[in-house]
């Protein structure tokens, strides 16, 4: 069964740094590409894409621009996961995110090209 859950959110100040971790089942995350999303809870705005890293061997890298610079997506193979480090972090980073497979190059930005999504988890910026 496919299946990925979402972990390292927590509340961090302005300016502060935090690491988020896709952690997989069912599939290998060497062989498929991955992305990651967020959802401001307390706003009508809809899922946004932010960053997603394509299969091996291209492992090529996209991100909103948004966050261009201040996070970076990146694999571990030995975990079967994709982390996010977010730096620099500032109060509109604020959301739930989620990760989900994800194919880069054909659907970024839409959204429309995940078929579930887990239950993520939330990053709060403030002080």
């Amino acid at each position: 069964q496919v299946q990925v859950v979402e972990s390292g959110g927590g509340l961090v100040q302005p300016g502060g740094s935090l690491t988020l971790s896709c952690t997989a089942s069912g599939f290998t995350v060497d062989w498929q590409s991955v992305g990651w999303f967020r959802q401001d809870p307390g706003k009508e705005r809809e899922r946004e894409v932010v960053s997603c890293l394509s299969s091996k061997p291209n492992a090529a890298t996209w991100y909103a621009d948004s966050v261009k610079g201040r996070f970076t997506i990146a694999r571990d193979s030995a975990k079967n996961s994709v982390d996010l480090q977010m730096t620099n972090l500032k109060s509109e980073d604020t959301a739930v995110y989620f990760c989900a497979r994800y194919e880069c190059s054909t659907w970024w930005p839409s959204i429309y090209g995940v078929d579930s999504w887990a239950k993520g988890t939330l990053v709060t910026v403030s002080s």
